[in-house]
């Protein structure tokens, strides 16, 4: 079992970035793929990233590829995304996810476990 907290949201203008961090507990983090979603009110949680257990493949959503990075120390128990270019519509409750299976893919329930969320919110 893994448990996440993630960080680094916060308030930012249209065309600014920001770096959220997802830390893990427990000491297998590197056997998980891990994951971000995003779930802005009124809405489905969306998913935004992934990476493998490696860090060898990365896989995104439309809406950010181009924009935002996901990337993983191991060593470091952690996961990050960085965001890019931020657009309004990217406003949301941004969730870290960790997932048994190798490749999983956009939907939620390929996701073991979740963190608790943080906010981002991007001014026009």
């Amino acid at each position: 079992q893994v448990q996440l907290v993630e960080s680094g949201g916060g308030l930012v203008q249209a065309g600014g970035s920001l770096r959220l961090s997802c830390a893990a507990s427990g000491r297998t983090f590197r056997s998980y793929a891990m994951g971000w979603f995003r779930q802005a009110p009124g809405k489905d949680r969306e998913f935004a990233a992934r990476i493998t257990w490696s860090g060898g493949s990365t896989y995104y959503a439309d809406s950010v590829k181009g924009r935002f990075t996901i990337a993983r120390d191991n060593a470091k128990n952690s996961v990050y995304l960085q965001m890019n270019s931020l657009k309004p519509e990217d406003t949301a409750v941004y969730y870290c996810a960790a997932s048994n299976r190798i490749l999983p893919g956009h939907r939620p329930y390929d996701y073991d476990y979740w963190g608790q969320g943080t906010q981002v919110t991007v001014s026009s």
